[in-house]
């Protein structure tokens, strides 16, 4: 584990031991299944809902592998308790695929918070066993998630999927 990655205990649910990956800024860690729950409950948009609710029960089905499915937060370092957005990878593909998906609350756009978050994450999941590769991908016109995606590290495939053009983490 290097610097920017450390265990902690938490007693929270289900999640015995929950790994928090520490970046400049941010604490990033998945939540429990009662915490996703509860995000589900809370959610208004049917699509997130519909997402988190699939998520939820892959943690459900595959728990060895729940770090794959798990909604993970993203808080403040110097806030604690200040989730600005989450992260999410869509399962472990047989081949060793991650795909990265990720959203940031209002408000906290600008900053360099989900870049930060990406590139950090993307790093960690590609040190990971089995992990041979971290994509994602965005919508067409969703110009700032590819610039987060680029700026972190990620370069375009010339593929496109479900939501649009895909994109392939490249560790410097």
């Amino acid at each position: 584990m290097n610097s920017e990655e450390r265990n902690a205990n938490s007693g929270r649910n289900n999640v015995d031991q929950i790994m928090k990956i520490e970046s400049k800024r941010l604490l990033l860690y998945p939540i429990s299944d009662i915490e996703m729950v509860q995000l589900i409950e809370n959610e208004q948009d049917a699509d997130l809902k519909q997402a988190y609710s699939e998520m939820l029960q892959g943690c459900i089905n595959e728990p060895e592998k729940r770090m794959w499915h798990a909604v993970w937060f993203m808080e403040l370092k110097k806030q604690p308790g200040t989730i600005i957005g989450d992260l999410s990878f869509k399962g472990l593909a047989a081949d060793g695929m991650v795909e990265l998906g990720y959203g940031l609350r209002e408000g906290y756009c600008g900053h360099g918070y989900m870049t930060e978050a990406v590139k950090v994450i993307a790093k960690w999941a590609l040190a990971q066993d089995g992990v041979t590769r971290v994509e994602a991908e965005t919508a067409p016109d969703n110009t700032a998630s590819q610039k987060v995606l680029t700026n972190a590290g990620f370069i375009p495939t010339g593929e496109s999927g479900e939501e649009g053009p895909r994109f392939l983490y490249k560790m410097p």
